[in-house]
């Protein structure tokens, strides 16, 4: 199990000594994915708090019409579930899919609140990592209500300028509130303006 990326990631917030090192790693599930697989469907259980180790997630709302919205994008060294039924254990509301090849490793809700009792300090890294996502969507939400479809495409390329190669333009669009057609336009007006 590769675990460099994940330590490094912990390590930006809490120190962990040896013992608690090695009680965290104990407690991950490496998951292995391919492009297009679904590791969470709406309606199923949320059992799982995932790190992206490699490759590319994208998690989405389908309405009854069939007209996905996408909540995120996770790329390597970021963490995804549905939060709020991974606290309640409820059925999932969203689904997430692989965008790319890669891996995730897992940590279970048994698995976080044991960690929590017998390490302490990872309450501290949990919660600046939940602080940190609420101002992320926050901001997001913001944005998609107050500026101009451009203007949030340009910030989405400065945000994610590896992952524009790696998404489809409707994932794009579906992510930005606009539609794929839309995002066509602004894409040619910017390469106008380019050139």
């Amino acid at each position: 199990m590769q675990t460099d990326l994940i330590l490094s990631n912990i390590k930006k917030h809490i120190t962990l000594n040896e013992v608690e090192r090695e009680y965290f790693l104990s407690l991950l599930r490496v998951k292995e994915f391919k492009k297009n697989d679904v590791l969470l469907a709406v309606g199923e259980p949320c059992t799982t708090f995932n790190y992206v180790n490699s490759g590319v997630l994208r998690a989405f709302y389908c309405d009854e019409a069939a007209k996905e919205s996408t909540i995120m994008f996770a790329l390597p060294d970021w963490w995804i579930t549905d939060m709020p039924c991974f606290v309640n254990q409820a059925p999932s509301m969203i689904s997430i899919e692989a965008i790319t090849n890669g891996s995730i490793l897992q940590l279970t809700k048994e698995d976080l609140d044991s960690l929590y009792l017998k390490v302490p300090k990872f309450e501290r890294f949990f919660r600046i990592l939940m602080q940190n996502s609420y101002i992320r969507e926050q901001l997001r939400t913001l944005q998609n209500l107050s500026l101009p479809a451009e203007v949030r495409y340009n910030n989405f390329l400065k945000k994610y300028p590896k992952l524009i190669q790696q998404v489809t333009q409707k994932n794009i669009a579906s992510y930005l509130g606009i539609t794929p057609e839309f995002l066509s336009v602004i894409r040619k007006q910017k390469g106008k303006s380019i050139s």
